[in-house]
């Protein structure tokens, strides 16, 4: 998709791009069997002190945040059905740890940094999940995101109770109701002057400043009130990665900043443009507030040959099982059915045939794809792009897709870790900085998630136009000026 300010003879001012490190609590993440490499330690995830030495790591280089994924089930389509070998063998995101416990203690080492973590609105019911995000938001001091998903594994639909995962735009429908339920309880439960700990009087809290919700609706039913006082944010920066009709739609509505991935510009291009588009025409929201950050996973050198010999290695150790154990999750689709030399620009999925002929225009070296090359080509990086270059070289990659796509920053995900970010410190940062492409320090120290993601300062809640702000009750102001909103 080309520039369309550049067509007009305009010229987009330049961005200083939004950078998240990309992880999970298990090991390899995006680069399935890389655990092998001997200077990788994302094998520690159980251990508290890798995370905190991470956040630490990453807060020197100014990183805006830490997105953390998650999954509830395996990856058991692959030589499926239900077949979870290939993915516990490889170490393809199993066993994977439940991010949320881990972020307080990466907090309590940092000041700054921001913490992404992704829960599903499918098997947890927003009443409680309101009250550990607030909690979490409070522990942090403001630094908390939420990545609102719906799933898309049936390994853990059978794991939470149910045959399979509800329709896809069936649960879109439930996370609507979700996050205006949550909406309520941060904002509209409790007016932000309540707890007012009034030694003289003996009072904590003022009675008339807490009330309940009284939400009834198709899914949930949630009289309140929320259980916990008004935390920094209120409500946690809402992340959000879908690009379905009925994701865009959502993402339009409710997303502060999307999570987008392809193998280059132009596969993203059109999705970030339709749901800038759909914001503004209808929900009247600022396009540009919402921050698009692509995925990458950059394997640097100081030398373009140093850099291929790097991503040769690391491609050596990949798992091909593993690697295809993920695609299989992420699409549904068992490649085992097909045969190890079938050329897949033929097969009868439109979904494959898709896939393969993106990746063979970035990759146009690669004279035939087969399972085992599509498999390769997920190893390091997964489903996103892989730039291999100097810091020139990614740099320049980075910039065409600001240029291209418009998105806002990135997701960075690791090869090997720390020493992929470690790489990403030392050696891309410095040429961004002399770029004028990223700050050298956070735009408000100490100060909330949102505030450094937006560079606003006091922007510590929802902007005005984003619909978690009509809820907000604020200090000073009677109930009955402010009812809670019905939806």
């Amino acid at each position: 998709m080309a520039d369309n300010t550049q067509g007009l003879g305009l010229e987009r001012p330049k961005k200083s791009l939004i950078l998240n490190a990309f992880v999970e609590m298990c090991s390899g993440h995006q680069s399935p069997g890389l655990w092998r490499h001997p200077e990788d330690e994302s094998h520690r995830f159980n251990d508290v002190d890798h995370w905190i030495e991470l956040a630490q790591l990453l807060e020197s280089a100014k990183f805006h945040g830490i997105f953390i994924a998650d999954v509830l089930g395996g990856y058991d389509v692959y030589k499926g059905p239900r077949n979870l070998d290939p993915a516990v063998v490889s170490g393809a995101q199993w066993p994977v740890n439940e991010p949320l416990a881990v972020v307080p203690a990466m907090a309590a080492a940092t000041k700054n940094i921001g913490f992404g973590v992704t829960v599903t609105t499918t098997y947890e019911q927003p009443y409680h999940l309101a009250r550990r995000l607030s909690t979490v938001d409070h522990l942090t001091k403001g630094r908390l995101g939420w990545n609102v998903v719906t799933g898309y594994l049936d390994s853990a639909a059978r794991n939470m109770g149910q045959a399979e995962q509800p329709h896809h735009d069936d649960r879109y429908a439930v996370a609507e109701e979700y996050v205006k339920v949550a909406y309520k309880l941060w904002e509209s439960s409790w007016r932000q002057d309540a707890v007012v700990l009034d030694r003289e009087r003996g009072v904590y809290t003022e009675p008339e400043c807490v009330r309940q919700i009284n939400h009834s609706g198709k899914y949930f039913n949630v009289p309140g009130p929320h259980l916990v006082q008004p935390s920094p944010q209120r409500t946690p920066v809402i992340l959000q990665a879908g690009t379905s009709k009925a994701g865009k739609i959502f993402a339009a509505q409710h997303a502060e900043a999307i999570f987008v991935a392809g193998h280059s510009p132009s596969v993203v291009a059109k999705n970030v443009a339709e749901i800038r588009q759909l914001a503004q025409s209808k929900f009247g929201r600022d396009p540009q507030s919402i921050k698009f950050l692509a995925l990458l996973c950059p394997v640097l050198g100081r030398t373009e040959e140093e850099a291929r010999e790097k991503f040769a290695y690391y491609r050596s150790l990949g798992s091909i099982d593993g690697a295809l154990a993920l695609f299989g999750g992420w699409t549904g689709i068992d490649l085992d059915k097909y045969g190890d030399d079938e050329e897949l620009r033929h097969v009868e999925s439109n979904a494959i045939r898709s896939a393969v002929e993106g990746w063979s225009k970035a990759s146009p070296g690669v004279p035939k794809w087969t399972k085992a090359t599509v498999g390769q080509h997920i190893t390091v990086g997964g489903l996103g792009a892989t730039p291999v270059g100097t810091p020139q070289q990614v740099a320049d990659n980075m910039e065409q897709w600001v240029r291209e796509a418009d998105v806002d920053g990135f997701n960075l995900a690791y090869a090997i870790k720390p020493g992929s970010f470690k790489d990403i410190i030392d050696l891309l940062i410095p040429e961004l900085r002399k770029r004028g492409l990223f700050w050298d320090d956070y735009a408000v120290p100490k100060g909330t998630y949102r505030e450094n993601l937006t560079s606003r300062p006091g922007q510590a809640g929802p902007a005005a136009d984003h619909p978690a702000a009509r809820y907000r009750w604020h200090a000073g102001v009677d109930a009955a000026d402010h009812p809670v909103p019905e939806n």
